[in-house]
């Protein structure tokens, strides 16, 4: 039997957020074909598996590609998070990706998808295979293989428990809290992070008492205020002046960290302990509220097993409350990967440039791609930077990021790029550029920009 084939100029792999913001500026700016592939039906990643009731944890400005705004841009007018940008629902967001997908980039006739597909090669040619039929497809690539897959997240319908589990033990992953059988006495909540708070805050806001929570946190964890992470250059430029000052009169890591929060921008749940985790996904000042009501926390580490009366934990044990359903919120999410640089002898590899912002990351990356020729050049402008996991990764990052901001926005058309992007956290609206607000953030910036990174740099390494 023949094989059938396909001709190509890039083979994405992956249809997440870095592979959609990835092809979308390609596109914009290159004349070329792009063939994406994605083990799941449809785009979005880990978006089609993911909690029903998850929400991004920033605005929704900041998420999704170059060309097409997610949302409307608005402000919220009630609720906790007046004031601040509106955040998209995961029915928001796949219903966003699926109108890019099979509009936007399909209707152009310049982008095939092949869902519920997986890519394989043999070390000289590339194969799609379908997970439906089973049929094999040879994809002859004329330029570049992407794999927008390099950082792509773990979540916990998808990850088993990484503890051990009686069979008897009820243990479920977050998904399964909008569709119980029956209602447990108890739940214990597994998980530091923003899944685990997710959990908790959808429970409270369901009415169960937080006397009826266990909270296993194996790590404290910093968040960001979300309130300083918005797409406003006054707020964003604001941020950017207290992380510097908070740098440069930092003695220590930890120093830097406890500035942060006295300025309003770090957020921790239990003040008298030191944060180890450092993800800093953001955090509503109104969540956090809620979070210190769970007075039943346990902090003896990572879980090693579990049974029906008992959860053993690397730093003691503790009683299962009775009748209680373990929902379980610890994959690790972000992921470690080598750093590698995003332009590879065999591929490119999509990688986080600056701190944070992975969509704007891709984009970038992509806008680079379709408007330089050279690997050497395009790595300079996007070095690969790394994703944090606790306060020392997090000031690297900080570093990394703001070098490689520099580098792209010394070349007159990439700033040009980045500044009409609205993924782009530090763009300023020219119609903006000279009230005083903005004049006033940015100035503040500049005072102690240099002062602050150098320093920075010095906690970076240890000094």
């Amino acid at each position: 039997m023949t094989m059938r084939s396909l001709e190509t100029d890039y083979l994405v792999v992956g249809a997440g957020a870095t592979g959609m913001a990835f092809t979308d500026a390609l596109i914009d700016h290159a004349d070329v074909h792009v063939t994406m592939v994605d083990r799941r039906y449809g785009p979005g990643g880990h978006w089609q598996d993911t909690y029903p009731f998850v929400q991004l944890h920033q605005a929704s400005q900041f998420y999704g590609v170059a060309s097409t705004l997610l949302g409307t841009g608005a402000v919220q007018q009630h609720g906790p998070e007046a004031g601040l940008h509106e955040r998209a629902r995961r029915s928001e967001i796949l219903h966003y990706y699926d109108q890019l997908l099979y509009h936007r980039f399909e209707d152009s006739g310049r982008v095939k998808f092949l869902g519920a597909s997986q890519y394989h090669d043999d070390g000289a040619s590339h194969y799609v295979t379908s997970r439906v039929s089973g049929e094999t497809t040879l994809i002859n690539v004329r330029r570049r293989i992407v794999d927008a897959t390099y950082l792509a997240p773990t979540i916990p319908v998808t990850t088993p428990p990484p503890f051990g589990i009686a069979d008897s033990t009820r243990v479920v992953p977050i998904n399964a809290l909008t569709n119980l059988d029956e209602t447990p006495r108890n739940y214990v909540i597994v998980g530091s992070g923003k899944t685990g708070t997710d959990a908790i805050i959808w429970l409270l806001n369901h009415g169960v008492e937080p006397d009826r929570i266990m909270w296993v946190r194996p790590r404290e964890p910093w968040m960001l205020n979300r309130a300083v992470v918005q797409p406003d250059p006054v707020v964003a430029f604001g941020l950017a002046a207290d992380t510097m000052e908070a740098a440069a009169g930092a003695e220590s890591v930890e120093d830097m960290f406890l500035r942060l929060e006295a300025a309003g921008v770090m957020l921790r749940i239990d003040t008298a302990r030191t944060p180890t985790m450092a993800k800093t996904p953001t955090l509503g000042t109104w969540e956090l509220d809620l979070l210190r009501s769970i007075e039943h926390v346990v902090h003896l580490g990572h879980i090693k097993y579990m049974t029906d009366d008992r959860i053993v934990l690397q730093d003691g044990a503790v009683a299962m409350p009775p009748d209680a359903l373990v929902v379980h919120s610890a994959a690790s999410g972000l992921q470690y990967p080598p750093v590698v640089p995003i332009w590879g002898d065999d591929k490119i590899r999509c990688q986080t440039i600056r701190a944070g912002f992975p969509c704007f990351c891709a984009a970038l990356a992509g806008y680079v791609e379709a408007t330089r020729d050279d690997d050497r050049e395009r790595n300079r402008l996007c070095p690969p930077n790394r994703l944090p996991n606790n306060p020392f990764d997090w000031t690297q990052t900080q570093v990394r990021g703001i070098q490689a901001t520099r580098a792209f926005n010394s070349e007159p058309d990439i700033a040009a790029w980045a500044n009409s992007c609205a993924l782009n956290p530090a763009r300023i609206d020219p119609g903006r550029r000279d009230e005083p607000a903005v004049r006033s953030a940015v100035d503040r910036l500049g005072a102690v920009a240099e002062q602050g990174l150098a320093r920075m740099a010095e906690l970076a390494e240890g000094v």
